[in-house]
């Protein structure tokens, strides 16, 4: 396969799946200052553009509101953690690789970009994280339901797990959004569509370990990010199978297994304790794999980011 086409579609499986969780995290931020008249806005403000890697400078004086944060996140078409900015950069993907993309799937992605609002209302926008999230899954599934399971549906998955991965810590951090409160752990689980999946294994009332352990460690939920680590091992085996007599050389592997292995044996209580830094390493971590499938699979391009990808 070509590196411009498996690159591309790579970086089409990321930023579906970057919209997506976008959506979901914003969802949770909006609902929290709703459901909490006594948080900070400003401050919560802050630290979730942050979490989400958009920098705001600290002497800015003016109040940073949750029309600040959808103006940046939601609709602006230059800021790359912004969901308009990753859907028509699937698109442009898309058109990279239309030699290998399915019809459906262009005609999905250009239908999704060209009914993109420019702007959003405030009493509106819960529609609007829903449409993405719907546009989200309905790419996926025409991707999942028209491709051969060849390289180019492994490059695919593999972007997906590695996004799905930062964008569950992402998540997972904005637990800690300010020093008082946060989102729940129902509020959360219910963002990630893992709520009745929860009930299912655990049978009771969200707890904080319990929950935190699903989204974390649950081997058979699709957004838990040990669940999301697996199957990029795996993607990335099956693109590269070679084995290697004596430990790994292929640096993806090298980097996954180092924080899937930190993940599964720390204790979730140690986790917890420390769970913004658990989450700031599963994010380097997902940095130096994407930064290794590059540098050996698409070595003359130059990478896609966004912002706060760099350390």
């Amino acid at each position: 396969m070509l590196s411009r086409i498996a690159e591309s579609l790579f970086w089409i499986g990321r930023y579906i799946e970057r919209s997506d969780g976008t959506a979901r995290i914003l969802d949770v931020h909006l609902q929290l200052l709703l459901e909490d008249p006594w948080i900070n806005e400003d401050t919560a403000c802050r630290s979730l553009l942050s979490v989400m890697g958009t920098v705001v400078a600290s002497d800015d004086a003016a109040t940073v509101t949750r029309e600040d944060v959808l103006s940046r996140l939601a609709v602006d078409r230059m800021n790359p953690a912004s969901i308009v900015y990753s859907l028509n950069a699937a698109r442009e993907n898309a058109r990279r690789a239309r030699e290998i993309v399915s019809t459906e799937l262009w005609e999905c992605l250009n239908t999704t970009n060209a009914r993109m609002p420019r702007r959003l209302q405030v009493d509106k926008v819960h529609e609007f994280f829903q449409w993405v999230r719907e546009r989200a899954a309905l790419a996926v599934g025409v991707m999942d339901s028209s491709t051969s399971r060849d390289e180019a549906w492994q490059f695919f998955a593999l972007g997906r797990a590695i996004e799905r991965a930062d964008m569950t810590a992402r998540l997972l951090a904005t637990r800690s959004l300010t020093e008082v409160s946060g989102p729940s752990w129902t509020t959360i689980l219910r963002s990630c569509g893992a709520y009745e999946a929860y009930l299912r294994t655990y049978r009771g009332m969200p707890s904080a370990r319990n929950a935190a352990e699903f989204l974390l460690l649950d081997r058979l939920f699709p957004r838990s990010i040990i669940f999301s680590i697996q199957r990029a091992e795996e993607c990335m085996s099956a693109i590269d199978p070679r084995e290697d007599r004596v430990g790994h050389s292929n640096q993806v592997l090298r980097a996954l297994g180092r924080i899937r292995n930190d993940l599964e044996y720390s204790p979730i209580s140690e986790i917890l304790g420390e769970l913004p830094h658990h989450m700031l390493r599963v994010q380097t971590v997902t940095r130096e794999a994407s930064e290794a499938i590059r540098q050996r699979f698409f070595p003359t391009q130059a990478e896609p980011s966004w912002i706060g990808e760099t350390s």
